[in-house]
């Protein structure tokens, strides 16, 4: 969600600080905003929009000063505007802010009562209220935090100049990430590693509780309780996340041909190529002694779960419970210590996910996180990490952590299978051949599909709604497809079990309405094709999406065919996946939309 940056430097900052809200705009945003303290006074520059809205803000009026913070906002108290974007003022104090304060109203009616002006529609203003009150009443900047603190409830992650103080930043977390860097006469501040990847790799993480105050050469920082503590320094290697789009026109273009190199450098690490044999890669985790398994997620990394659900149980014979993260722990389920819980998320900081894996763990589950930053706080909290090393994903809309993401699951239920006696030697070496094969497929796809897919997308473009449909693993691999469509070019899609068409969906087709069915010549073929002529006989237009087997047996009239290899079953959906999102990607391209940033959207959802 949103972004904060800030620096205590011996140098201006305000170009710096907007550099490094550039590297966190994957995030989403929908506003931003810098501050610094000159000549004792605090200053600010805010924009609707983009970064270019506030460079060009800056270009006009520039901002002086060594010390600063910014924020990129995605909002959710109050709508995207000038007045409401960070930092917000109050009296000599400034802030920014990622969360929600849940008690704002409350806390917003008691200042109001004493004569508290409010400028903003923001929850986020209630503590910059509150810090300038309590200074008012005595306190210096350190109380006056620390009492803050015990006042406001939710989720946040706070950094806050004062202005009467023009060499500290403090900062605060609960629920969303903060990270500390440690330079050389200087200090960062950060709520992603990879913003200060440029200034330093010498980084510290704050817990849940924690607050700092962070000056040119240091930082002390406290927990809840205002005791001083020490959190551990770490190198960060995000400095491998300074990407950028090299020959392509966005991002996510860039990260969905990346996914043959992705995928492979993934599958190395689970498995050995030359004997086609799962490779043990963590001792916290041992599928061979669970009764059953938990899995949660969100948005892509859920329907990557869904299809991990069909893997686990079918060669693993493991039962699986799954839910989206924001239903999960809302469920009251029974959880059984023999049981193990597995959670998969790109960032490792979406907070349904890490709240449901909270929940798991005072259950006494052993916890999996299925994960691409390996320095995340589900990373840091789980009994087990398995990366899916997809390198930085820039594009809202997932690609590639959702390859790496089915890659690294079917490794596991392989595992899984081997570990529990339900799949033998030859299963195992003929399963892990169809994976190791699979990145030579996949480039050989993106070569080839790549015509045939901007003539259907600029069909696609025109139509208001689409249907998606699939059965067996290719059901979500429909829910993805949609998901896909709609979130970058905003048209209409559905993903449905082909098999549920005639309980609803159906009415829906006409001749206008284009229907994409995921049918490779599986043991589900026979089935999907039924349901094909169905939507055929009301007019649909379909197009097919199957493999040259499929092809050769299926004399169904179709508005399009798409034409795969053949592959084996298990690594269909990763090979399906690609023209998918090839489809979701030219269709926008050819609206106009934006591609890698999405209205609305936001990369990394840090709260409930």
């Amino acid at each position: 969600m949103c972004g904060i940056v800030g620096i205590v430097g011996q140098q201006p900052v305000s170009e710096r600080l907007v550099d490094a809200l550039k590297r966190l705009e994957y995030r989403g945003y929908d506003s931003a905003g810098v501050a610094t303290i000159t000549e004792g006074a605090l200053h600010r520059r805010r924009a609707e929009g983009k970064l270019v809205n506030l460079k060009t803000r800056l270009k006009e009026e520039p901002l002086s000063g060594t010390i600063g913070i910014a924020h990129t906002r995605w909002a959710t108290h109050g709508a995207p505007t000038e007045c409401n974007a960070h930092p917000h003022f109050s009296d000599g104090v400034a802030v920014v802010h990622n969360g929600i304060i849940e008690n704002f109203a409350e806390l917003k009616d008691e200042l109001a009562a004493a004569g508290a002006e409010f400028q903003t529609d923001t929850d986020t203003e209630v503590v910059a209220q509150l810090l300038a009150k309590y200074r008012r009443d005595g306190m210096g900047c350190q109380e006056a935090m620390h009492a803050m603190l015990k006042r406001v409830k939710g989720t946040f992650g706070l950094a806050i100049l004062f202005q009467d103080d023009p060499s500290t930043i403090i900062a605060a977390r609960n629920g969303p990430p903060l990270v500390i860097g440690h330079g050389d006469g200087e200090m960062f501040l950060g709520s992603d590693a990879i913003a200060l990847a440029p200034f330093t790799n010498d980084i510290t993480y704050l817990v849940d509780g924690d607050w700092a105050v962070i000056g040119k050469t240091g930082v002390q920082i406290f927990d809840s309780e205002g005791n001083v503590v020490t959190r551990p320094r770490q190198i960060s290697m995000a400095t491998a996340h300074l990407v950028d789009k090299g020959n392509h026109r966005h991002f996510m273009e860039r990260e969905i041909y990346e996914q043959p190199e992705v995928v492979a450098r993934a599958l190395g690490h689970y498995v050995n190529f030359i004997d086609n044999r799962v490779v043990p890669v963590s001792d916290g985790f041992d599928f061979a002694k669970v009764a059953s398994l938990a899995i949660s997620a969100c948005g892509t990394a859920y329907l990557a779960g869904l299809i991990g659900k069909y893997w686990f149980e079918r060669y693993a014979r493991l039962p699986v419970e799954i839910d989206v993260a924001s239903e999960f722990r809302y469920r009251e389920i029974p959880l059984s210590p023999q049981s193990a819980a597995l959670f998969i998320s790109q960032s490792g900081e979406t907070a349904d996910t890490l709240a449901s894996l909270r929940y798991c763990k005072e259950h006494g589950l052993k916890i999996g996180a299925v994960i691409n930053a390996r320095e995340s706080t589900i990373a840091r909290e789980a009994d087990a990490v398995f990366p899916i090393l997809a390198g930085p994903e820039i594009g809202v809309a997932s690609t590639k952590a959702f390859t790496c993401q089915l890659a690294v699951l079917a490794a596991l239920a392989i595992g899984a299978g081997k570990g529990r006696g339900t799949v033998t030697d030859d299963e195992e070496q003929a399963l892990v051949k169809s994976l190791t094969e699979m990145p030579h497929i996949m480039r050989q796809v993106l070569n080839s599909i790549q015509p045939k897919i901007e003539l259907l997308s600029r069909e696609l473009s025109k139509c208001r709604d689409v249907l998606y449909l699939g059965r067996g693993t290719n059901f979500p691999l429909a829910m993805e497809g949609a998901l896909k469509l709609k979130e970058i070019s905003y048209i209409h899609a559905e993903g449905y079990a082909a098999g549920e068409l005639k309980h609803g969906p159906i009415a829906l087709i006409d001749e206008n309405m284009p229907v994409i069915v995921i049918a490779p010549h599986d043991r589900f073929f026979d089935k999907t094709v039924s349901n094909m002529q169905e939507v055929a006989a009301r007019g649909g237009r379909i197009i097919l999406i199957t493999d040259e087997r499929g092809a050769a047996i299926s004399k169904l009239d179709t508005m399009h065919r798409i034409v795969l290899p053949s592959v084996e079953e298990i690594i269909a959906p990763m090979i399906f996946s690609l023209p998918l999102q090839l489809l979701a990607y030219h269709a926008a391209v050819f609206m106009g939309t934006d591609v890698d940033q999405p209205r609305n959207l936001a990369k990394s959802v840090t709260v409930e």
